[in-house]
């Protein structure tokens, strides 16, 4: 591959062409030994997580039903929410990558699953597995980096805009399902380059509208309308719930591409001809992880082994925390740096990110209290056209 660098301090100036494929035969070995050992231990799982699930929001639903009493509100709240967050993340985002479709089970098979989700399975996939895990990282060509209604990267030019983007991402939070379905349909780029509004573009936008119908026709009027006189408890307790996964979702989701140190690539240097190895390098490099109990595993639909998921996107989930020291030993047989912390610290560096770049390059360092006033004026004057101090790679290496 041939690229240029642009970081001072390459973190993979130090490998040569034969390191960077002899990465990926042995990530190969890796992945090819869980497909020759996965077997009813991984069924048997995924069967009883979705079974668990199930009952949770069996078991939530019919709490609120009776919601009069607080402490039926609070734990069917509770159990609805924990269920919401199983079918999203360790059932729907993994059922809907292949991970299990193995199993030959027609009733959890990626071309049949459909979720709790306002976004329709097939246009999710398309959007995900396709986009995002074939560009990964790559300004431009993946939207999950910023979702296109963010400033991502340093080399980005800064425009007044940028200084609501940590509103604006708060808000892409708590209504995450919603901005998730508007970028699976290509909505904002459309709307931005004012695209003419194509067949395609009409069909998708309806098979989206409605599926968000029929959940929010779901959650806020059939299950309260079954709540009889306690239909607002129930109301109130289904919007807590979808804002609580979409909180945790996201925040999930942000740790696994967005923290200081995660590596972002320009579209002119990743080679058309890319090979195997560097694009597990470019996974390497573009993903990190989240330290912590099997519960977070399990509850983060194990995005927590993002550096895992990205670089084996169809081995059932389970095997990602037994395979993860393998992995590590990869990195560390290389030198390069494995991005794992606990989730309190991921998401504040993700956010420290968020806040950063909604200001022009060097404007909290440049900042002090006696130039506050200019400094603040100069914000509203001009966007950032200036060479960056600080450069970020823009590609894997200049050569291998």
């Amino acid at each position: 591959m041939t690229a240029v660098e642009n970081k001072p301090l390459s973190p993979v100036a130090h490998l040569s062409t034969a390191d960077v494929e002899a990465i990926g035969r042995q990530l190969e070995t890796i992945r090819q030994s869980v497909l020759d050992d996965r077997g009813a231990r991984d069924a048997a799982y995924i069967r009883r997580v979705i079974d668990v699930q199930r009952k949770l929001e069996m078991g939530g639903r019919a709490l609120l039903i009776g919601s009069r009493y607080k402490s039926a509100w609070v734990l069917g709240t509770a159990c609805l929410a924990v269920a919401k967050v199983l079918d999203n993340m360790e059932i729907g985002h993994n059922v809907l990558h292949g991970q299990w479709d193995w199993m030959r089970d027609p009733k959890i098979h990626s071309s049949t699953w459909e979720w709790d989700h306002a976004s329709p399975a097939e246009q999710w996939k398309r959007a995900h597995n396709v986009q995002h895990h074939t560009f990964t990282n790559i300004l431009g060509k993946d939207n999950d980096l910023g979702y296109g209604i963010m400033r991502v990267d340093e080399d980005q030019p800064w425009k007044p805009r940028y200084l609501v983007q940590p509103l604006w991402n708060f808000l892409n939070a708590c209504f995450f399902e919603y901005g998730i379905a508007m970028y699976d349909i290509d909505l904002g780029d459309h709307l931005r380059e004012k695209r003419e509004m194509t067949p395609e573009l009409r069909s998708r936008i309806g098979q989206t509208a409605g599926k968000a119908a029929r959940q929010a026709a779901k959650d806020y009027v059939l299950f309260p309308a079954l709540s009889g006189r306690s239909w607002r408890r129930t109301l109130a307790a289904n919007f807590t719930a979808n804002v609580a996964r979409n909180l945790w979702a996201h925040s999930v989701i942000m740790c696994g591409h967005f923290p200081e140190g995660v590596e972002t690539f320009e579209q002119d240097s990743i080679d058309e001809h890319e090979t195997k190895g560097e694009w597990y390098l470019r996974q390497m490099l573009g993903s990190a992880n989240i330290s912590g109990s099997r519960a977070m595993h399990l509850m983060s639909g194990n995005l927590s082994h993002q550096i895992e998921h990205h670089l084996f996107p169809d081995l059932p989930s389970r095997r990602y925390r037994e395979i993860a020291p393998k992995v590590r030993e990869v990195f560390h047989q290389y030198e390069l740096k494995y991005h794992a912390a606990p989730l309190v610290r991921q998401v504040g560096s993700a956010w420290h990110k968020v806040v950063r770049l909604s200001l022009p390059n060097g404007w909290l360092k440049e900042t002090t209290v006696r130039n506050a006033p200019r400094q603040i004026g100069k914000l509203f004057r001009s966007e950032e056209r200036q060479p960056h101090a600080r450069l970020r790679p823009a590609a894997l290496a200049a050569s291998f």
